[in-house]
């Protein structure tokens, strides 16, 4: 029951963090969904940090859960970015769409691939 709990307090902390950020006046005016890339590649770089630091520190169990699953699945939007790019789409922007897609997956695997050789 205590991993449940820290999992949803720390998934309330990411959704606010993603709301919160979502209210900064920053966008692309050809509707490409700047925000959530940017969050979804901030939270694959946190997510690596952690899974590096969690093993490599032996940092407590429960802590990294509630950091990884919780903070971080509630902050990071994949159904947001998968709703995006089919509003992308259905908007006939097939090359920004694709360009999101690609930027999305290529940059957070970067993020992480940068902080699993930084803090190594």
């Amino acid at each position: 029951m205590i991993k449940c709990l820290c999992v949803g307090l720390g998934g309330a902390v990411g959704a606010m963090l993603r709301y919160l950020i979502g209210l900064v006046p920053v966008g692309a005016s050809n509707g490409f969904p700047v925000k959530t890339l940017l969050i979804n590649i901030l939270g694959a770089f946190v997510i690596g940090v952690l899974a590096v630091l969690g093993e490599k520190h032996s940092l407590p169990p429960l802590l990294v859960l509630t950091l990884k699953t919780g903070v971080c699945g509630g902050f990071t939007t994949f159904s947001t970015f998968a709703l995006e790019t089919s509003q992308l789409f259905q908007n006939g922007s097939y090359g920004l769409g694709i360009g999101y897609v690609c930027a999305s997956v290529i940059l957070s695997i970067a993020a992480v691939q940068f902080v699993c050789l930084w803090l190594s």
